[in-house]
Order: C-alpha cells, then structure tokens, then sequence
C-alpha cells in the first residue's frame, strides 16, 4: 500500500469542476482546487476519475458506487456532459471529506498536491531524496530547488507535528533536513509569473536557508530579497555567491541585518563611535557575482567580504565606483554594462587587479587609469572614446597584455590599430587588441611612427629652443652692450637646425628596412 501525504493541518481544502471541453473525440473536465489561498486548475477525463476510483476502493475501501457509471451512448452531448460535471463534483468533495487528516497519495497525485501544497511538495521531495539523496551528495552536483519547495519546506518545520506522520520512510521529512544539512552546491531558480496553472507567484514566498549547513555555493536568481530569510547563517560556510535579478542594493544581501541594526559595523574593526550591532565576516566568501540586478552603489557592505577576489557586478545601475578600496584581495572585477561616464583614481580602490572588464558603458576618457600597475586585461569595448590621445593614459601600463577596444568611435580612425600599438612603445608586439595578435607587417608600421613621432618630438624641442634663444636675444639687444653674450644666436640656431635633420634621418633609416630576424612576439605564437 502507498503511503499517505502528509496531513494538512492549517488551511482549508476545496474541489469544484468548474467546466468541460472537447479534446479530439473525448471530453476533459476542468477542476479547480484550493487550499488556503492557493488555487490551480487541473484537467482530467473521466478514465481519469475511473482509474483513481479503482485504486481508492482497493486501497481505502471507499465505496464503489460513489463514481458516476460510464455512459458508451451519447457520452459527449451537451446534456451528459453538464449532469456528468456535477456528478464528479459531487464525488471530489465526498472522497475529501473521507480524508479530512491524510490525504492518499492517488488522490493528492490527481489533484497536483506534489506540485502546489505544501504537504504534497515535502512529501514528493523526500521521496526523491530517499531514493537517490546519498547518490546526489557524493556526486557533487548542484542540486536545485524553487522557492515553491523552499517555502514547503520552511513551513512543514513550523508545524508542530512528526517529521512521519504514517511511518513511511519515503515520505519523512528528516530526508530532507538531512540531505540539506550535507548539501554543498545549491541553485535556487524562482519564476516571474504564476506557477503553473497556479495563482501561485514565487517571489511573494518566504523561504528559509538556515536548513543548509554546509553550503559551499550557492546561485539566486529571479526571487526577491524580502523572501530571502537566513542567508547570514551560511557567512561561515560559502565560498561563492551568486544573485541575479533578485535585489537592488548589496546591503541587502550582504547584511540582512541592517534592515534592523542601522548603525553596525564589521567584527574586527574599532568602530570608533557607538554602534547597535557587530555583523560577523563572510570569512570564506572568494567568489562574488551580483550581476543582473538592479544595484545603483557599492555601498559599505563589502567591508565583510574582504576576502573576494572575484567580483562581478555587471548589467547593474552603477554611476561610480566605490568602497573597493576595502577589498584587498580583488583581482578580478567586472564593471561592465553599466553606467559609468568617468572612472577617478582607479589605482586608490583596485590597485592590485589583474582583470578589468569596463565594456558596455558611457567612458569617454582614460585618465583615472594611469596607475592600474598590476592590470592584465582590460576591456573598454562598447564605450564612447573617440580620441586615440586617451591611450597614452594606459600605453605605460608595464603587464597590460589583453586590450579590447572594439566597438568605439576610434576603431574608424584610418590605420586604428597601429596607432594604437603605436602609444605603446617597446612592448607594442606584446599587447593583443581586439582579440587580434599583432602582425609582422603592424609591427614594422608601429616602428616607422615611434621613429617620425621621436623626429617630431626632437623637432618640437629644438622650435622651443630657437623660440627661447630668439628671446634672449632680444634681451640681449635692449640690454646694455657689455652684458651681451658673446656667440651669435644664429650659430646656435643652426647647430640645432642640423641635429635635428640628422636624427630624424638616422631613426628613418634604421627602422625603415625590413626584419631580417623573426620578432619575439612570434616566438610565443
């Protein structure tokens, strides 16, 4: 014999069969269930309502002749539909009344109980778990769950009643609380609309995550950060967090707390001035990604995540970039898809990353840049730079190897790329633009514009020196004639004139000729 679900305790059960439509040469009947304020629609034939009457007389003895008699004539007039519709209303309602504290698992199964009360959903759920629970924790695996079911199971341990209430191995609760206590990868999907044929919506469900014990990581998306109940339990445990389309401030993750302690601080730290509460730290937490929210600041609430080192906040609301400065173990952030128009001191908040993704965003200068010593890879696609003078603000940068560009107004300048490789000077042939290696013939176009922009830069020094001798001179003439200088200005004039003519012509001539040699940049390719 099957096992009864657990026995509702707290809300009001009701069935009605509330119409009928024709389905190819059969008739299907809609029921509509409630229990409490959940309600949802399920479709069955009448073979349906015959095959579960046969498994309620053999199993609980329920009496034969309750169920309406099969009609082979005339089975889908308009008539015998309407009379049949009653008739099976008629026996819904008996067969629940029968079963007022257990309800039977043929019964709860017909009317989706597994999949939208509370009793129903455990019961299911420890069942699983019963069957292949251990399997699943020595696997490793990410195991997901709904809010739906997190809801269940928050409610069931606020009843006060046995985790079996049949004695039933398959359904008790204790396989669920076991397993979540084990459970170290956790995905929690919610849904944007009703569940189901449900008028059930997820993001209105309080869930509690205190259950899980051992949790490593963990992923949120598409529920809402009031339904979120216990996540500070796991600041012990988890080591990577993930939260999408789930909140707006990090605060509200990060310290749940603060909703009722407005002055706190972080354990560890002097606070300096009188505080309602001390937050514990997220002592493992190395893996941060709050992307796809709807997060406007970086406000103080990284301070208890000092030990992350990725972090992504892109496809958020960000204007600027701050606190960051608190964590010093960043070595990846990824800004992208925002809205920052200017990025100020960078080095004074990520001074040691390697990895910087700014893409997507309305940047239109690099001049906090300049100190970023540490950056790897940096990627500005999609912003709005137009001037290729913005480069030299991170053409000195000593380990930049990744650059990505693309998709700026400056990627339609002629020869873009080479003077681009161009603000980078020796280490040109080590820089990767756009996802494209530097080719030979870059290469010798690169040297051929550091050899005329040094000519030019000789040049220009020399007009500012005649410019300053020519004033000199005009010093000397208004001066009295014993404090004249003694060499004539236009001698000096023409030294410089002819310096400046042999250097040009000498950096030409030695980096016009082709390589004879395989550059070192090939030797990595």
């Amino acid at each position: 014999m099957e096992s009864e679900i657990f026995p509702v305790e707290m809300s009001e059960r009701k069935v009605c069969v509330v119409g009928s439509e024709l389905v190819e040469n059969y008739t299907v009947y809609i029921i509509d269930v409630m229990v409490g304020e959940h309600r949802w629609t399920v479709k069955h034939r009448y073979s349906d309502f015959h095959d579960l009457h046969e498994k309620l007389t053999s199993e609980k003895k329920v009496e034969r002749n309750l169920l309406p008699p099969k009609k082979m004539l005339g089975k889908n007039s308009k008539s015998l539909v309407e009379k049949r519709q009653k008739e099976l209303e008629l026996y819904l309602q008996t067969v629940l009344q029968q079963f007022p504290q257990a309800t039977p698992p043929s019964l709860a199964h017909f009317l989706h109980f597994h999949l939208y009360e509370i009793n129903g959903i455990t019961a299911a759920l420890a069942q699983e778990l019963f069957n292949k629970g251990e399997q699943l924790l020595q696997a490793g695996e990410v195991f997901c769950l709904n809010p739906l079911q997190l809801y269940a199971i928050s409610q069931q341990l606020r009843l006060a009643k046995p985790t079996c209430c049949n004695g039933d191995a398959r359904t008790d609760l204790g396989h669920i609380l076991d397993f979540t206590c084990r459970l170290r990868y956790l995905k929690i999907s919610g849904a944007r609309d009703h569940v189901g044929t449900s008028n059930i919506q997820e993001r209105s469900l309080p869930f509690d995550l205190s259950v899980f014990k051992s949790l490593l990581q963990i992923e949120i998306s598409d529920c809402s950060f009031q339904q979120i109940q216990g996540l500070s339990s796991l600041r012990s445990s988890l080591a990577t967090m993930s939260t999408h389309r789930s909140t707006d401030s990090m605060m509200s993750i990060l310290v749940p707390e603060a909703s009722e302690f407005s002055q706190w601080e972080p354990e560890g730290v002097d606070p300096g001035c009188p505080v309602t509460a001390i937050i514990p730290m997220w002592k493992n937490l190395t893996t941060l990604d709050m992307s796809h929210n709807c997060i406007s600041s970086i406000d103080s609430s990284v301070k208890l995540i000092r030990e992350v080192e990725f972090l992504d906040l892109s496809y958020n609301q960000l204007s600027s970039v701050e606190n960051l400065q608190h964590l010093y173990n960043l070595v990846h952030v990824d800004l992208s898809y925002n809205s920052l128009r200017v990025i100020e001191a960078a080095h004074t908040r990520l001074g040691n990353i390697k990895t910087l993704n700014l893409a997507g965003n309305q940047l239109d200068q690099l001049t906090g840049l300049t100190k970023l010593y540490s950056l790897v890879n940096l990627d500005l696609s999609h912003n709005q730079l137009s001037q290729l003078e913005e480069i030299k603000n991170i053409g000195s940068l000593p380990c930049l190897e990744k650059l990505n560009l693309s998709s700026n107004p400056m990627c339609i300048i002629p020869d873009y790329r080479t003077k681009v490789l161009a603000q980078f000077g020796d280490r040109a042939a080590e820089v990767c633009l756009d996802s494209k290696l530097t080719t030979e013939k870059e290469l010798d176009t690169v040297e051929v514009l550091k050899a005329i922009q040094k000519a030019k830069d000789v040049k220009d020094r020399m007009s500012s020196s005649d410019k300053k001798i020519s004033e000199e001179t005009k010093q000397s003439a208004a001066a009295p004639p014993y404090l004249s200088s003694s060499v004539p200005p236009s001698c000096s004039s023409a030294v410089a004139l002819s310096a400046v003519t042999s250097l040009t012509s000498s950096f030409l001539s030695s980096s016009w000729p082709a390589r004879q040699t395989a550059h070192p940049s090939q030797g990595k390719r």
